[in-house]
């Protein structure tokens, strides 16, 4: 079924998510990748090679494809490379039974095939209903990986597919890898009798970590955890420079923008914020930020960006982007007043920051352009472009750069050995940081890939500066 510029009737206003007369049919090829096939994998009983039905998938047969997809992403992942090839002789997760809920992508499926490597059990879903990719869900699971994830999902089938990852009778899960929080929460709240043997939690977004530090001021955090997401490896890198590039590609692929003399409001001047900014600015855009926090507005104003509050530029730029891991940045009074054609679109984690559900209203229609784009259209004639319906741009609608997604998995399969192996009393119910000599070892091992040659300190030099001279070079509260 094509979109084209097929027009879906207005939203009927006592079941906002269901338009007048659509058929279900409609709904379901809407939110996918694929009009071949609209069964619902949940309604599919397939079966890898070997006989295994453990999965849950779009459909198996594209796994060759995924698994070549795999292979061009192992090439740009040196660090697990190395990991893998270090773990021949020990296996540093032997007995853990790692749980997992992170996007479903070809970078995830090297690391999913290091953690087997060194010694873990796997069962994974998807952090998010469009992130994942179909043939690399297939490849993990003729692999004989238990996966329950296809692009797509409702957010009915996003919760049975995290359900069915966690619920097997036989399996308990001893360590959590999350990226968001929702693998926690569900478990917090359908069975939390399972943290008694979980041995930690390993988290890798602003989102999932704010909601664990809820948890540990609350008293509830019952397991140790580990903060991923402010290690320096993840922020400096995975948040700057992948978001630096992805922004433009997902922006490309869904609208074929041009950027040059564009007015563009960014949200938020953390490190994605910042890699956003930097990429726009550099394809000749002009370019305002909004942010709360006076550093970080600081250092808006010296990087040469004029920053603003929201409501003194939303009549006039083209392109909005949220990148705040906060709520309700873009309520429906500003989307009430974006120009005609004004693009909207979210680099954050959560669906939260947009208001998406204020324009589920009977007076907008909502069109579908093509995939992951709608218009959404005001009894005027005023249209905005509103892209994955306010859900993570990049990763929904375009790829990430595999080498700097090799530094965060890296930094996350560490994570792990590191709760798993630590003797009892190390880490207490609270929220750690990873010390920075793993993150200066997981730069390390990805330095050969630049023919990089590091300097050597001197023993008096080393003396001189109070350190060691193997490192750590950088206290542990550097940010």
């Amino acid at each position: 079924m094509k979109f084209g510029s097929r027009r879906l009737r207005p939203f009927c206003a006592s079941c906002p998510l269901t338009p007048l007369s659509a058929p279900l049919s409609l709904l379901a090829a809407s939110y996918t990748d694929s009009s071949d096939d609209e069964t619902s994998p949940r309604d599919k009983q397939q079966k890898n090679s070997k006989g295994n039905g453990d999965f849950c998938i779009k459909n198996i047969k594209q796994a060759d494809f995924g698994r070549r997809e795999i292979e061009i992403a192992e090439q740009e992942m040196p660090a697990l490379m190395a990991l893998r090839k270090r773990a021949q002789g020990e296996k540093p997760l032997a007995g853990a039974k790692v749980v997992g809920c992170t996007h479903i992508t070809a970078q995830t499926a090297v690391l999913m095939e290091t953690l087997t490597a060194l010694g873990a059990q796997c069962r994974w879903a998807a952090c998010n209903i469009y992130s994942t990719q179909n043939e690399v869900a297939a490849a993990l699971a003729e692999g004989g990986f238990s996966v329950f994830a296809w692009k797509g999902e409702s957010e009915d089938d996003f919760w049975w597919c995290i359900d069915r990852c966690v619920n097997l009778e036989g399996w308990q899960p001893n360590m959590i890898l999350d990226d968001g929080g929702d693998l926690t929460h569900w478990i917090y709240k359908k069975y939390p009798n399972m943290f008694k043997k979980i041995k930690g939690i390993v988290e890798e977004s602003v989102t999932g970590v704010h909601r664990l530090y809820q948890l540990s001021k609350a008293g509830k955090l019952c397991v140790p955890a580990m903060n991923v997401n402010d290690s320096v490896t993840k922020q400096k890198f995975d948040n700057l420079y992948c978001c630096r590039e992805s922004i433009l590609d997902g922006l490309k692929r869904t609208t074929d923008v041009m950027f040059g003399g564009k007015q563009v409001v960014v949200c938020g001047y953390g490190e994605v914020g910042k890699g956003c900014c930097a990429a726009l600015k550099a394809m000749g855009s002009i370019v305002y930020v909004t942010e709360i926090d006076p550093i970080c507005a600081l250092q808006a104003c010296m990087d040469g960006f004029r920053l603003v509050k929201l409501n003194e530029v939303i009549r006039q730029v083209d392109i909005v982007i949220t990148c705040t891991g906060n709520k309700n940045v873009v309520v429906r009074e500003y989307l009430d007043r974006m120009k005609n054609g004004c693009i909207v679109c979210n680099m954050g984690h959560s669906n939260t920051e947009i208001d998406v559900a204020s324009l589920r209203t009977p007076e907008l229609t909502w069109e579908r352009v093509r995939s992951q784009v709608d218009h959404v259209i005001w009894p005027d004639g005023k249209r905005i472009v509103l892209l994955a319906e306010g859900r993570l741009l990049n990763l929904s609608c375009s790829t990430v750069p595999t080498f700097v997604l090799s530094i965060t998995a890296t930094t996350q399969a560490l994570a792990l050995i590191e709760l798993y192996n630590a003797p009892e009393g190390r880490y207490k119910q609270d929220v750690y940081l990873l010390p920075k000599k793993m993150d200066e070892y997981v730069a390390s091992l990805h330095l050969p890939t630049f023919d990089a040659h590091l300097t050597e300190l001197s023993d008096e030099q080393a003396k001189y500066l109070g350190l060691n001279k193997n490192g750590p070079f950088k206290p542990n509260y550097y940010r």
